[in-house]
């Protein structure tokens, strides 16, 4: 689901860089000119993916992972770009030296999706057959088609088998995707704050977003970037609407509780709640920062995700081909995919027979823990990469540079 990246990094001083960073980090582009067949019919005649590399890639190249990110994410998951930069990436927390995924043992590859904003191939894009921007013209994208990309890149790399593919909230749901359509090329599974497939009243948030979106007067039916226009009010609204369900109550009422911005109610519609400043804020901070078109695109993948309609709703049926360890984790504060839901596909795994590890976080901090630091969620993170590590037989001597 979407998340509070810019939130949940630390912050630096200029001069220096923390121990157990991975450093600062150069985003690379891998172009990829074979069409790519979509589940929604329409091919992509072409494309370029960005992504970040943390760590070493060993000699064997086994020792690679998949980081894949949620609705709002990209590839910088870790480091910074710069000396100067205040935050590092989204996930940092949990990607560096003796972190949770720890780049002492672990190639770590983060990529940002197809339809994103930040660099891959999306709305913003040209169309290289009309020459004009993809704008809303841009196909219809679902999870199965990020995987076919995400393929193509490990391709590209070299990488035969993920040592981990590893995922928050819409990530979780790339990683179970891969799960099921390329077993034999994912060694383990890290399944984060996710579900098998979104509530009705999860598409129904969602398609309150993208209609707050679409109603703006300044969407022009997506073609906003041909009118110098971008519907910020809308994009707004929608993460105002979004983010709420990204905190707890608890967390929102231990944040703001009813404080006020300032002594007296002043019985208007401005401002009056810090609550309501902060919401505003997260909103104008990312109208100015998130596409419109990939808002909506990346929504509607989180909406038809369901790999079990097929199988009648069955999801252990449909969790046959996995051959992968998997971890799931979930929050007991997440109320946008609470533990429940974790549940339901930990029960399936059991019932189709596949080797599952299970932890309910003790957590405050709603949908939006995944990305935080925290010692229950670290410990167990980092025992079962600690034991793939030990499995595939990874150490820090045997990371050897791979030379071309």
């Amino acid at each position: 689901m979407p998340d509070s990246y810019t939130e949940a990094a630390g912050t630096h001083s200029a001069s220096t860089l923390p121990a157990d960073s991975v450093g600062v980090i150069t985003p690379e582009i891998a172009h990829f000119d074979t069409p790519l067949s979509l589940a929604c019919g329409k091919v992509l005649p072409e494309y370029d993916l960005v992504y970040e590399t943390y760590g070493t890639l060993n000699a064997e190249r086994s020792n690679a992972v998949l980081i894949c990110h949620a609705l709002s994410g990209h590839h910088h998951a870790a480091g910074y770009h710069s000396r100067d930069d205040r935050k590092p990436g989204w996930w940092d927390a949990h990607i560096g030296p003796g972190k949770s995924i720890d780049t002492n043992h672990f190639f770590v590859v983060s990529l940002n999706n197809l339809g994103g904003c930040h660099g891959s191939t999306g709305p913003l894009s040209h169309n290289p057959e009309t020459g004009r921007q993809w704008g809303p013209d841009f196909p219809m994208i679902t999870v199965s088609d990020w995987v076919e990309s995400q393929v193509r890149l490990a391709d590209y790399l070299s990488i035969e088998r993920w040592a981990a593919a590893v995922g928050g909230s819409l990530g979780g749901m790339q990683v179970l995707q891969w799960s099921l359509a390329y077993p034999e090329r994912i060694a383990n599974a890290v399944v984060i704050a996710a579900t098998p497939r979104l509530s009705a009243q999860n598409i129904a948030f969602n398609e309150v977003a993208r209609q707050a979106i679409r109603s703006d007067p300044d969407f022009h039916a997506g073609w906003y970037g041909e009118h110098d226009t971008v519907p910020k009010r809308g994009l707004k609204l929608a993460r105002m609407v979004g983010h709420i369900t990204y905190l707890s109550e608890d967390a929102m009422g231990s944040k703001f509780g009813r404080d006020l911005r300032s002594n007296d109610l002043n019985f208007g519609f401005d401002v009056e709640f810090q609550v309501e400043s902060y919401l505003r804020h997260q909103g104008d901070t990312f109208s100015t920062t998130f596409d419109a078109n990939t808002y909506l695109l990346m929504t509607k993948a989180l909406d038809y995700f369901d790999p079990a309609a097929i199988y009648g709703g069955d999801l252990s049926r449909a969790l046959a081909p996995a051959q992968c360890p998997f971890l799931v984790m979930s929050f007991t504060s997440d109320w946008r995919f609470p533990p429940s839901r974790s549940r339901e596909l930990v029960d399936a795994l059991i019932h189709a027979g596949k080797p599952v590890s299970f932890a309910s976080i003790d957590s405050p901090f709603g949908h939006d823990a995944f990305l935080l630091p925290d010692e229950r969620y670290h410990a167990m993170f980092s025992a079962f990469m600690q034991r793939a590590a030990r499995e595939l037989n990874l150490d820090t001597q045997a990371n050897k540079e791979v030379t071309s």
